[in-house]
Formats: structure tokens, C-alpha cells, sequence
């Protein structure tokens, strides 16, 4: 893997995690492997998401906070900084705290109440068991503590005697107070305590529920409880228990050993634990955080042994020599997918099995032959947006609501009342993107045709395999930045309610941090990350996936990643079942919030993340190509969408600022073409030698090149720009990601965060008969004060594409496919290869406006320079021109050459391209107006 760079082409936007800035759903270069610059825009991120806005009755703390401060005690008025709502002071070691107090000569004591008695009155600390005095240590906190925790750096150190009986404290309500040197109580604050729990609990053994031939075992780490039973029921919901059994502890870890007639049954824990949150001690009722199968209310964990034959499809144990190969990283594409979205409006789907996993088994659909022909010009991988348990679509059907949507046909595009109707029931419909994790090691309920029982293990199964029998690879998204829920009661908290305050980062205060959306997750602790490595290896051993898409990747720290990456290339298909060699792993690099600056420790994000092997969204080519940015004007043009060539209504500055945008952002897309590589030398528009680096959501892609050309263009020459888009994602060096639709001129009636707009605003149909377009004005939430553009738009109909234009552009995109693969010098595996064959040539002094040319050289066998890598091409111009004419180009470095026009081109149906032609005399070629033209000179033999 050391000569591979890997880098990657993705779709970017900042999303879910902030609810109302979604970002346009485009497909954008990223970089892996190598070193990258400082310079990448924070306000982006990629295209997938959604997890719901903060609500008043939200179960997150500090939500909840509002309310309790000062319920569960007399605090004092007069009370200046303290309160035992907070937990401002840390435990971060055995006999070390650390507090960001100092009361001079005054005196500090650890409090500790096993019944959670603690009060901070006049007087003091009250209610209290255990009181322990602490010391000052003027020689500040241990270099152990900050490395781990470096946003505590500077608090001050206070240590506790060596007779400290801890495994007991950390069982109570803690908290530690400041007395001044006249006996008076100053400032007192709750303990967070994650630093102290890693070092003496940290675990690497069996959790979950374990299966021996007689025996079935239960493991539960959590060391702060205080006791800890297991329920065991027949069915998934109803019923009295079976049994109830205690489990025993030993050093934090909860176990019990049943009989193997425990499997196909179901169990809940209950756990008594101190919780923060509300200052008491809880009785909550949790499923097991390593279930792997659960009921279809999330209350109750199914005793499923994975490796039983009953669970697995016929031909599962073989899958892995069914494989489609996969030589290198670089030879990966992506397909972007929503389960729900492949088959929900499918007629060719029977309709108990639409917008499920089975669906994809379904042979003789009209997705799945869709898919075929993508797979067989060259797609290899689909990623699916999540499919673990999350929340807010319910799993019984049964429950959900639905609205007429045949009625929809017969209304306005531009009309108000198909956005009414889907936002009333959007709540409590089957419809979501998903980014709201419950649960990361269960397959999402909702997408099984039974969501009780195993249905929704085997289903799963047996649509990994039916996507590899027709060629595919398959990635998961991950969400392992954020979890739905927290607290002690809320059916869909899991984690915070067996080991309160430890998965989730916690500001400074101790309030959870929410900068994802809610509930940001902590993988620089010890469990947490060992939780994320043995999800990441149930997904691939269990379920055979070949790759994973993080979302946020950037507040998972970085060594939970090159773990993460080595655990899973170091899989064997003699060992494990599954060559982890070929599993790939990339996310969303972003340097925000908490974590932003490395400030919780070296985290995930874009600049960290050089010689790693892990992939980085990229979005300034997206924002190059299309205009603007997720922030930006509605209006703003790009590369591709007229910017300078064919303005549309919005001020750029003037005819002088437009040209100079469009030219730096021909430097972007070329940097990305090239990969972006920290080392490759590109002369940008201003002739001067750089070292460059570049660094999902909003509408489509089709959606957004019709808010930006301008009005007054055909509906041809819209599809056009889309093809031009997409053509230079499948003709730039790294690995390109496609949104599921861009081939399709996918439409989502112009809405700019679909994530919970229901199946209507959603639909894929792979009949081609529609692309979607005018469906009615996109729900009002998110898009109401774009309405006045869009509806001038729906409204118009000639901004809608017939089924000609579809066919068109899915062929457009199955060439651009197939003239990836056919030359292995569109898929360079290393930088100096990059860097050695790539060159750009419209460049300046004297540049053509909206034209770039880009030519990628082979070697010749047993000559000197080059080596020789493509049996077929020994040399190939790209030629992107955007402009609305036909351009010629003329440039020395590129005469006396057997050029054609690509045979994939020639024999095409676009009879645009055809007209592309190449005088070697000249150098000269001349191509049509808003085409990408791909001239190729064969190999001699």
C-alpha cells in the first residue's frame, strides 16, 4: 500500500449535524495518501446525512439542562460559581483531578454520595458518605493527562492519597468543593470521569452476548453501575420475562452464563447507575451495545448467533471468492445510494419487498438492470447511506403514515400542497437519510421485511451478495461522530444510559457537545474507539462489506482511524473470511467545533490525515465546477453553469471579477483532475508556479445546473452542462463518487435538504421515464425563501427533460465509465506517476476562456523515461469546453500525434461529440460547444 495515493472524488456539504445548511449533493476530489497544504474550506463536507434539529423535548443534555439547573438541590442564591449541575473538574487518573479553580490558601475536598445525596447548600456540601481531602500539585497536571486530554492543559492538579478506594467512588455521585482559608465554601462542581475510568477499565474482552456449544454468555462492560440484571423474553415485545438472572461483576465487566435455549429469545438489562443528567441514581432499561440483532421498538436485544447456518443465504461462506476483483484503490468508483431510494417507486419490484433490502435481489428489476449496466461499464462500488438502526423512521410499517400521492400527479409542479402533505406526516412516515444512530451493529429494521426475528441479518446478507454476483463492491456509512439520544429514559439512548458521561465528548461545563448536531461522540476513549474497531470488523467479517464512508470522520481522532485501517487490512480470507486488503475507508476530514485545531487531540481531519491511506472529502472542485458553495448565493455561477460565458441574474462583480473567477476556478478543477497533490506543479491563471492542494446535500446535480445557467437556455443544453460535470469527475486521476441520479438527470423538484422529505421529493425511476423534475415546490422549511426562483422555474415547462434526454444522459455517463477503464492512465496509482504524466495545456499567457485541456503520456517498453503502463493508449488529450460555441484550440506541444477521437465516443449517440476533431499539422482541435471531448492515439505495436 506505500506507492498508493489513493485519492478520491466526492460529492461535498456540511449537513446534518447543522440542520438548516445543507450543500449541494456534487461529486468532489479527495486526497488520502498524500501530504496535503493548510488551505481547504471548513464550510463543506459530504453529500449523505441528516439527523434532526434540536428540539425543546430533546433528551440531549444540554437541552435538558435548562430545565434542571437548580431542581435537585437548595442551591444558594448567594452561591457565586458552583453548582453540582456542572461537572467543571475531571478525573483524569488514578490519584490526580484537575479543576480550573485556585482559591489561594483555601483547602479542597472530593465528595461522594452512594445514594446520590449530594447537595451544595449555605453550609456547603451536604448529603455526602465519603469526604476526601485533596492536595494542591504545584507541579500541574502529569504529561500523561494533557497529551490525552489536552483541552485541560492548563487546569490546575490536585492529588488524593494513595489509600483512595476508587473502584467504590466511581459507583456514587461525586463532586469536588473549594473552601477558602475561613472554613467557607467557594466553588464546588461536579466529576467527569472518562480519564479515570481507561486507565483502571479498559478491556479488550469478550462483550456482548458470546456463543459456546452449551452455553450462551453475557458480557456488559460498565463499571460505574452498581448492579446489573438481565431479562430474558420469549418474544420481541409483551410478555413476562422467562427469567431474570444478576450478572456478577469483575474489574467493570457484568457477565452471566445461560443455556444455550436462550437463542432466537430476547433480553433487556437494567442498570443501576449514578447519572448526571439528573443527579440521581437511575433504573434504566438498555439493549445490549454489541447486539446484534434487536426488536422492532429498539427495547429488547435478539440472542442471534451470526455464525449459525440458519442466518447465513445459501453460497454465503463462498462469497468472498465471488468478490468482483479489485486490483488497486485507485481503480474504485463510487455510486451514493439510499436504500429506500433504489426501489420504493419501482413497479418492477414486488411490493412487499420495495424499499427494502431485497429489493436489490429482485433480478429482473428495473434498478437492478440499471445497476448491472453501470457495474458492467466499469462502477464498482455502491454505497449505501446508513443502513445500521437509526431513528426517527419506525421499524413496523404498520405505524407509518402515508399520504395520496396519486392525487400529486394532477397538481401544479409549482403548488404548494405536495410539500403541505409531506411535511404534516414527514415525522412519521418510513422516510429518512438516517444519520440519527441508535445503534451502529444492527441493520436498520425498517428495510427488512420483518423487523423482529432475524429477517433483517439474513436480508442484509443477501443483499451484499446480490450487489457483488452482479459486480459491485458495497460501502457502509458509518456515523460513529454522533449518537440520537442520551440520557437515562429515552428508548433510543443506549450508550449514555450503561456508562453515563463517558461515550459522549463533554464540554467544559460537562454539558454534551452537539457541534455534529447532538451527542458528539468520544473516540479518544479507550472503549469508545474499541467499540468503533469492533463494529467496523463485525460489518466486514459478519456482513462481508468492502468499504466504509465516514461521516465527520474529522472528531474521530486519528489514531481511531490508522487503527481502524490497519485492523481491517489485516483480515484474511483464511482467517477471517473477507480480504481485508481491499477494504477501503474514507470520510469527511472537517476541522470544526470541539475538536477543531486538534484541541481534543490529533483528530481525523483533512490536514492530519497525509500518508494514512484513509481518504478526504474534497469540496473546492465542487464549488468550481457548479458555483458558489453551500453559503453562497443561490444564483452564483460556476465553471460548467455560465459563469462569464452565459451569465444568468446574478452580480458578479462585472464582465473583469466573473473572467477572474472563472479562470481560478479552471485552476481548482485542474488541481483536482490532477488529484490534488500537495507536489504537483501547476501554472495558475496568474503564470505563476504553484504547489497546490485542494483541500453531499443540497439540491442535485441536475437540479442545481437549472437554478444557475441562466433562464434563457434549452433544456439540451442544461443536460449538457450536466454531462460536462460529470465528465470531469470520471476523467480526473483519484476515485470519482457519484450521487445515485446524476445519470439520470435526477431531480428533487429543486429541494435543497431532502433528508426528511419523504419517498415523493426522493423518487428514482429507472424506467427513465421521469427525472422527477416539477413535482411541486420543495418543502418549505428549508427552501422558502428560494421559492420565488424555484417556482419560476417549476412552473416553466421547458426546463423539464422527456425520456430521450434521460436515456441520453445515462449513456453519457456509462461512456464516461467506460473510457475510465479503458486505460489504466485515467487511474495512476502514485503520485509521481501523476506528477510525471499529467500535464494541462491551456494555461497562460494566452488561455481560452472556459476551455481545459489536459493530456496524460505512457511510456514505452525498454525506452529510457516513462515505463510503460497501457497495452493500448500511449497517449490521451482531455478536452473540457464549456463554453456555448464551438471552440478551437491550438497548441504546439500537442502536434504531429495520431489522435482519435475516443472509439467509446465515436460510435456514441451523441452526435455532438462526434464533431470533435484534431489536425496533427497544427495541433489544432476543435470542439463543440459544452462537450468533453477524449482523443486517444494507439499504441503501435
Amino acid at each position: 500500500m506505500s506507492s498508493l495515493y489513493n485519492p478520491i472524488a466526492l460529492a461535498s456539504s456540511f449537513h446534518h449535524h447543522y440542520p438548516n445548511l445543507r450543500f449541494l449533493p456534487f461529486n468532489f476530489n479527495f486526497i488520502t495518501k498524500l501530504p496535503v497544504s493548510n488551505s481547504f474550506a471548513i464550510g463543506s463536507s459530504s453529500r449523505s446525512f441528516h439527523s434532526s434539529p434540536l428540539k425543546k423535548d430533546s433528551s440531549c443534555f444540554c437541552c435538558s439542562m435548562a430545565v434542571e439547573v437548580g431542581s435537585a438541590s437548595s442551591v444558594s442564591q448567594s452561591e457565586l460559581q458552583g453548582s453540582l449541575n456542572s461537572c467543571r473538574a475531571y478525573w483524569p487518573s488514578k490519584y490526580t483531578f484537575a479543576w480550573n479553580v485556585d482559591i489561594g490558601n483555601g483547602s479542597y475536598y472530593l465528595f461522594a454520595s452512594k445514594t446520590a445525596a449530594l447537595k451544595f447548600t449555605d453550609a456547603g456540601i451536604e448529603g455526602y458518605d465519603v469526604k476526601i481531602k485533596l492536595d494542591k500539585d504545584q507541579g500541574g497536571l502529569p504529561a500523561n493527562v494533557t497529551e490525552k486530554f489536552p483541552h485541560i492543559r492548563g487546569y490546575s492538579a490536585f492529588k488524593a492519597p494513595a489509600t483512595l478506594d476508587v473502584d467504590s467512588l466511581l459507583k456514587c455521585q461525586l463532586a469536588v468543593a473549594a473552601f477558602s482559608a475561613d472554613g467557607a465554601c467557594r466553588n464546588a462542581t461536579g466529576l467527569q470521569l472518562p480519564g479515570v475510568i481507561d486507565e483502571l477499565y479498559s478491556y479488550d474482552g469478550p462483550l456482548g452476548a458470546v456463543f459456546s456449544e452449551n452455553t450462551i454468555s453475557l458480557y456488559l462492560w460498565a463499571p460505574t453501575a452498581q448492579a446489573v440484571s438481565a431479562s430474558i423474553f420469549k418474544d420481541p415485545s409483551g410478555g413476562e420475562p422467562l427469567q431474570t438472572v444478576q450478572l456478577i461483576e469483575s474489574n467493570g465487566v457484568w457477565s452471566a452464563v445461560g443455556p444455550r435455549t436462550w437463542e432466537g429469545c430476547y433480553y433487556v438489562y437494567e442498570i443501576t447507575v449514578y447519572h448526571h443528567s439528573t443527579l440521581r441514581i437511575e433504573k434504566s432499561f438498555a439493549i445490549d451495545p454489541y447486539a446484534r440483532g434487536i426488536s422492532a421498538d429498539v427495547k429488547r436485544t435478539l440472542l442471534a448467533d451470526l455464525s449459525s447456518e440458519t442466518l447465513k443465504p445459501e453460497g454465503w461462506e463462498n462469497l468472498a471468492d465471488e468478490k468482483p476483483h479489485l486490483l488497486s484503490p485507485s481503480d474504485i468508483s463510487l455510486y451514493e445510494l439510499h436504500i429506500r431510494d433504489f426501489s420504493a417507486y419501482d413497479l418492477t419490484v414486488h411490493p412487499d419487498l420495495r424499499g427494502g433490502y431485497l429489493a436489490f435481489t429482485s433480478q429482473d428489476s428495473a434498478g437492478v438492470n440499471h445497476l448491472e449496466k453501470l457495474s458492467a461499464a466499469g462502477l464498482t462500488h455502491v454505497h449505501l447511506l446508513p443502513s445500521f438502526q437509526f431513528a426517527e423512521v419506525d421499524d413496523d410499517k404498520k405505524k407509518w403514515k402515508f399520504v395520496d400521492t396519486k392525487r400529486f400527479e394532477t397538481l401544479p409542479p409549482d403548488s404548494e400542497e405536495q410539500q403541505a402533505q409531506i411535511t404534516a406526516i414527514r415525522d412519521e412516515d418510513g422516510y429518512n437519510w438516517g444519520y440519527n444512530p441508535v445503534l451502529w451493529g444492527t441493520p436498520k429494521g425498517s428495510y427488512a421485511t420483518d423487523p423482529n426475528g432475524p429477517c433483517r441479518i439474513i436480508e442484509f446478507r443477501k443483499m451484499v451478495q446480490a450487489l457483488n454476483r452482479i459486480g459491485l463492491r458495497v460501502v457502509l456509512d458509518v456515523v460513529y461522530n454522533h449518537l440520537n439520544s442520551s440520557g437515562p429514559s429515552d428508548d433510543n439512548s443506549v450508550l449514555d444510559k450503561i456508562v453515563p458521561g463517558y461515550y459522549l465528548r463533554r464540554d467544559n461545563d460537562g454539558a454534551i457537545e452537539n457541534s455534529t448536531c447532538v451527542n458528539d461522540t468520544a473516540s479518544e476513549h479507550f472503549m469508545v474507539e474499541r467499540l468503533i474497531l469492533d463494529d467496523l470488523k463485525h460489518w466486514a467479517v459478519n456482513y462481508k462489506v468492502d468499504g466504509f464512508r465516514f461521516d465527520l470522520m474529522g472528531h474521530i481522532m486519528k489514531h481511531t482511524m490508522v487503527k481502524a485501517t490497519n485492523m481491517l487490512q489485516g483480515l484474511s480470507k483464511n482467517i477471517d473470511g473477507v480480504e481485508g486488503s481491499s477494504i477501503y475507508l474514507y470520510g469527511e476530514g472537517w476541522d470544526f467545533g470541539e475538536v477543531a485545531n486538534n484541541a481534543r487531540g490529533v483528530n481525523a481531519s483533512q490536514l492530519n490525515l497525509g500518508g494514512t491511506g484513509i481518504g478526504s472529502f474534497n469540496d473546492r472542485i465542487r464549488d468550481a465546477v457548479l458555483g458558489g458553495g453551500p453559503f453562497g448565493p443561490p444564483l452564483q455561477q460556476g465553471y460548467v453553469t455560465g459563469l462569464s460565458l452565459q451569465p444568468n441574474d446574478h452580480d458578479h462583480s462585472g464582465k473583469a471579477n466573473a473572467d477572474r473567477m472563472l479562470a481560478v476556478a479552471k485552476d481548482h478543477i485542474q488541481v483536482g483532475m490532477a488529484g490534488n497533490l500537495r507536489d504537483y506543479i501547476l501554472t495558475n491563471c496568474d503564470g505563476k508556479q504553484i504547489n497546490y492542494v485542494s483541500a453531499h446535500d443540497n439540491e442535485t446535480l441536475f437540479d442545481i445546473v437549472s437554478l444557475k445557467t441562466p433562464t434563457y437556455i434549452t433544456v439540451d443544453e442544461r443536460c449538457r452542462v450536466n454531462h460536462l460535470a460529470t465528465s470531469i469527475l470520471a476523467l480526473s486521476q483519484g476515485i470519482p463518487f457519484f450521487h445515485a441520479g446524476d445519470e439520470l438527470l435526477r431531480s428533487k423538484s429543486l429541494d435543497r435538504d431532502s433528508y426528511n422529505s419523504g419517498d415523493w421529493f426522493n423518487r428514482l425511476d429507472f424506467s427513465y421515464n421521469s427525472n422527477n423534475w416539477g413535482v411541486g415546490l420543495p418543502p418549505k422549511d428549508h427552501n422558502e425563501s428560494n421559492w420565488p426562483l424555484i417556482k419560476k422555474r417549476l412552473a416553466n415547462p421547458s426546463y423539464k427533460p422527456d425520456k430521450n434526454h434521460i436515456i441520453a444522459a445515462v449513456e453519457n455517463f456509462t461512456n464516461l465509465l467506460q473510457i475510465r477503464y479503458s486505460s489504466p492512465l485515467f487511474r495512476l496509482r502514485s503520485a509521481k506517476d501523476i506528477e510525471d504524466r499529467v500535464r494541462f495545456h491551456n494555461n497562460v499567457p494566452s488561455w481560452i476562456p472556459g476551455l481545459i485541456a489536459m493530456s496524460i503520456e505512457d511510456g514505452h517498453a525498454g525506452a529510457p523515461g516513462l515505463s510503460q503502463i497501457d497495452p493500448k493508449f500511449q497517449y490521451i488529450v482531455v478536452i473540457i469546453n464549456v463554453q456555448p460555441t464551438e471552440t478551437k484550440f491550438v497548441n504546439p506541444d500537442l502536434r504531429a500525434k495520431s489522435l482519435q477521437l475516443h472509439p467509446v465516443q465515436s460510435t456514441s449517440g451523441d452526435t455532438v461529440v462526434k464533431e470533435s476533431k484534431y489536425e496533427p499539422s497544427t495541433g489544432c482541435f476543435t470542439i463543440p460547444p459544452k462537450s468533453t471531448a477524449v482523443f486517444v492515439e494507439p499504441r503501435h505495436v
